[in-house]
């Protein structure tokens, strides 16, 4: 029996008696992931990415580990929510234009102390006083370093389109605005380097590509390393008591956190290990998190039909975005329809051993947005599940 075979084994034991569709956490996959990121840290500590996870019951478990540190978090919602449920360290990823929240942080002592926000513009900064309210807490700020690869005299650009920000002189000038705005701390800086983190550098079946991704990452990652010292070093000029400087992601963490100038790693998906992460020579994770669909249909010989499963990750559409049929092995799409909402025909031998109500397997492309489908995870160790968890969406809270 195959480790596969194996875990599908254990997970249609544990589940035997749940209806499908199902969401399930494998702790063991889940704790091994975690320190294997921590091993990749190199003792730095790792701020959890809570996007690529989704679910409070999990963040608490993976911060009470040691070797991680914080929450980085997506909308400032969501991150006043998680200050009020007693989360003391929480950096919002992104700008936000959302003028309640900012009005609730800037009159709570709590929540304005554990909530650091994100800002690249000096509008931003006047979007924030204008939403105050007349609350008068000093608000944290951190600014966000674009990390873009340029080439060609700047002609190609490789990464993602985040912050304007990228000289030195660029982030020190808005240190200094942020310095002399009353009501504004600067305490960090962060630089997500999408496009080595981001993306696998072994696609199956392309080794001319997957050579040139790994050019393309070890030119990016010297380039970005020199200038990231530089922009630190800018910026505590300004900011002599900056608190961290925050870089990385799941499939860059050994060599962000061999940058001096890094105080912190972010990473996430890497706990629960979606199919993206699959094509990467770094590091190998194990498949932590995974749903299931019933089958309710058999048109013909090699083929069932499983209910929905049409579950799309967000970025540009292709293949690599849809979810993959996992358990049992050897299942695919009907190209003609691929995975539907309502229900998905999956093709391959394995189809003729299942029966009607059997469960199949699959693995979201990305990782915490498969929380957005399901109300609860069920954690399983061996082959029992020993809790069932809310998600966010369980908890009533959709933030985008």
């Amino acid at each position: 029996m195959t480790a596969r075979a194996a875990d599908r084994t254990r997970y249609d034991r544990a589940t035997a008696h749940l209806d499908a569709p199902v969401a399930v956490v494998d702790l063991e996959a889940f704790d091994a992931n975690a320190d294997d990121l921590v091993r990749r840290a190199g003792g730095k500590p790792v701020r959890v990415a809570s996007k690529s996870v989704r679910c409070r019951a999990l963040l608490e478990r993976v911060l009470a580990r040691p070797g991680f540190a914080g929450i980085m978090s997506f909308t400032l919602a969501e991150s006043l929510w998680l200050a009020r449920a007693g989360f003391d360290d929480v950096l919002l990823a992104y700008p936000s234009a959302d003028r309640a929240a900012y009005a609730e942080l800037a009159a709570d002592p709590k929540l304005a102390a554990a909530v650091t926000v994100m800002v690249d513009d000096p509008a931003q900064l006047e979007l924030i006083d204008a939403a105050r309210a007349g609350g008068t807490q000093e608000v944290r700020v951190c600014l966000e370093l674009d990390t873009s690869l340029r080439l060609l005299g700047g002609r190609v650009r490789v990464g993602a389109l985040r912050s304007p920000l990228r000289s030195p002189a660029q982030l020190a000038q808005l240190a200094r605005s942020v310095a002399r705005r009353p009501g504004f701390r600067l305490v960090g800086l962060m630089a997500y380097e999408g496009h080595v983190a981001g993306v696998g550098d072994s696609v199956a079946g392309r080794p001319l590509r997957s050579r040139a991704i790994r050019l393309m990452q070890a030119t990016a990652r010297r380039e970005l390393a020199v200038r990231r010292a530089e922009v630190v070093r800018a910026v505590r000029a300004v900011a002599p008591e900056l608190e961290f400087v925050n870089g990385g992601g799941t499939g860059s963490v050994q060599h962000t956190a061999a940058e001096a100038a890094v105080t912190e790693i972010a990473a996430g998906s890497g706990l629960y290990v979606p199919r993206l992460f699959d094509n990467y020579t770094s590091f190998t994770g194990r498949p932590a998190a995974l749903f299931a669909q019933p089958v309710v249909r058999r048109p013909g010989v090699g083929v069932v039909t499983v209910l929905g499963g049409g579950y799309p990750a967000s970025g540009a559409a292709g293949p690599d975005r849809l979810p993959v049929p996992y358990l049992p092995e050897g299942l695919r799409y009907d190209p003609q329809e691929g995975p539907g909402e309502v229900q998905t025909p999956l093709l391959g031998s394995p189809a003729d051993d299942l029966l009607i109500g059997d469960k199949v397997w699959f693995r979201h492309a990305k990782a915490g947005e498969l929380c957005e489908r399901f109300d609860e995870l069920r954690l399983i160790e061996g082959d029992r599940i020993t809790a069932t968890v809310p998600t966010y969406r369980g908890e009533g809270r959709t933030f985008l």
